[in-house]
């Protein structure tokens, strides 16, 4: 267990519930929750959670931080929105979902190999490289992200549609060389190291 993870422990006396209020997003509203499943009905995704959104805060009410944080249930979250649009309550369950996988990074104990966290990762990346998204070396990234082999298969498979997207001029394959960045590139980074040091200082306290 990592330096911070004890001390969020320590500093919340086990008491989970309080500490997903005071460091995730939306996290007052879990208490909310009438455990009625309509989030689960509702999620395309639903067969394939470990714990669905109503159990998670059902878990969390119960103290199971460590099977909570540990979980690739909010890695599933793919930002339908139609959990939040069905709930008879209206709890933000999309905000909760991400709150917790990134309160998860926060403190070291995210899956390693959850797929859409490699995704969340990578998009993020390259975002924060230029301050807008080349989507061909996302696209690269993403083909590899399972290694070299695995990397070229896919490749080889999308070809067909590459070069397609090449002669309707849908793709540059320039913007491998850089892409478009944003007017003020500068200001950009400095905004992005501004708010990393903002959420050290959160974590710190």
């Amino acid at each position: 267990m990592s330096d911070t993870n004890t001390s969020m422990v320590e500093k919340y006396r086990n008491n989970f519930l309080k500490e997903v209020e005071a460091n995730v997003e939306e996290g007052e509203w879990v208490k909310m929750c009438m455990q009625c499943g309509v989030c689960s009905g509702s999620c395309p995704l639903g067969p394939h959670w470990d714990h669905p959104p109503q159990e998670l805060f059902m878990m969390i009410r119960a103290g199971k931080r460590d099977e909570v944080l540990e979980s690739t249930s909010m890695w599933m979250c793919t930002s339908c929105y139609n959990c939040i649009v069905r709930c008879p309550r209206e709890l933000p369950i999309t905000h909760i979902m991400h709150g917790l996988a990134h309160y998860a990074t926060r403190l070291g104990i995210e899956p390693k190999n959850q797929p859409t966290r490699k995704f969340a990762q990578l998009f993020w990346d390259n975002l924060a490289r230029n301050g807008r998204v080349n989507e061909l070396k996302l696209g690269i990234s993403l083909y590899f992200m399972n290694g070299i082999v695995e990397g070229i298969k896919t490749a080889l498979g999308m070809a067909g549609i590459g070069m397609g997207m090449v002669k309707t001029k849908r793709m540059n394959p320039m913007e491998i060389l850089g892409g478009h960045t944003v007017k003020d590139k500068k200001g950009f980074q400095a905004m992005i190291k501004k708010a990393q040091e903002l959420e050290a200082a959160r974590v710190d306290n």
